[in-house]
């Protein structure tokens, strides 16, 4: 029996006897969890801005024989975040986890992004996930059975970054937001298992959907993971109760380092990150096809970025088996002890 350290006791269903709500669900990460959480079983409730997108999704989900259902759904909204409750209360009679994963970026420097931009940037990136956690803690309190909330984050929500500013404030915020619910939630013995993913550079769309006020195109250049890692990390939340999920020993290790000498942090991420979060030899994406106001192009899993593409964490895996894992590190040091007395 799983438990996250207080004394109420959560039993998460197996993920293919779950009813799974997910949150931009027509690209990038979204899509990727929908289809991997299919396969396993799960019925889906993918929910997301881009109506055309998300029929298609459903009909391949479906002719794979997956049970599914669609919701047209801007999560900056309140009232069509709780028609996706109502939608899968009337499919499915409920759902056992949720997952707030919408969320739109703004490339550009702290003082020079439009207020305007920046709030409804919020919006959809902070608000969505307020309303998104408010609707599945109400849901499970009102069915009295357990169930798992995951909140998508994100490394500059656990450390500042430049050129984003105002997307890592917002999640900032987000994960503030999680960490209070969570404690809050505890306190009064709730079986809600809520858990905050915290992803590193991810391969998406996300760049592409991306507001931009640079000169240059936005991409990721350098290490990255693919949408495959994040969409583990994730369906593993919705059956076994986790506090944090990081994926990437970068997100993890470059939060830790973070808080341990900002100032050295400070100056890498100075050093760093203005230039390799855009490709000065690709031109920009025009204005008018990012997806700040309006849904950005659907069915993409990958973007088209620049670098190493790592299918799979290591860290998540580690995160998976903690005693395997610490038994193999055990034996790698012992291992290593033998050979030095040898010499």
């Amino acid at each position: 029996m799983n438990s996250t350290g207080s004394k109420q006791e959560i039993e998460l269903k197996d993920l293919k006897e779950q009813v799974l709500v997910i949150t931009g669900a027509s690209s990038g990460i979204g899509l990727k969890t929908a289809r991997m959480a299919a396969k396993q079983g799960a019925r889906i409730v993918a929910a997301s801005r881009n109506e055309s997108a998300l029929q298609q999704l459903i009909e391949e989900l479906r002719e794979q024989g997956a049970e599914a259902i669609w919701v047209k759904a801007d999560v900056s909204k309140e009232a069509e975040v709780e028609n996706i409750t109502e939608a899968a209360n009337s499919a499915f009679g409920g759902f056992d986890t949720w997952v707030n994963n919408a969320g739109v970026s703004i490339f550009g420097k702290a003082m020079e992004v439009d207020m305007k931009d920046m709030r409804h940037m919020f919006d959809t990136t902070f608000w969505g996930v307020v309303y998104g956690s408010r609707a599945a803690v109400n849901h499970f309190k009102e069915s009295g059975k357990s169930g798992a909330l995951i909140n998508i984050g994100s490394f500059y929500g656990d450390r500042g970054t430049v050129v984003q500013s105002s997307y890592s404030a917002a999640k900032f915020a987000l994960h503030g937001w999680t960490e209070n619910l969570r404690m809050e939630l505890e306190k009064d013995k709730a079986p809600i298992s809520v858990t905050l993913i915290h992803p590193g550079r991810i391969d998406t769309p996300y760049n592409e959907h991306a507001a931009s006020y640079l000169e240059n195109k936005p991409s990721h250049i350098g290490m990255m993971y693919g949408p495959d890692a994040v969409a583990d990390a994730i369906l593993y939340a919705a059956s076994h109760p986790k506090r944090d999920m990081y994926v990437g020993f970068q997100a993890k290790s470059l939060a830790v380092l973070g808080r341990l000498s900002p100032r050295l942090m400070d100056k890498w991420m100075e050093l760093t990150m203005f230039r390799t979060q855009q490709d000065p030899k690709r031109p920009i994406n025009p204005p008018e096809t990012n997806s700040l106001y309006e849904p950005g192009y659907g069915l993409h899993e990958r973007g088209t970025n620049k670098g190493w593409v790592r299918k799979k964490s290591w860290y998540v895996k580690v995160t998976k088996h903690p005693i395997l894992s610490a038994a193999a590190l055990a034996g790698i040091g012992v291992s290593l002890l033998a050979l030095n007395k040898k010499k």
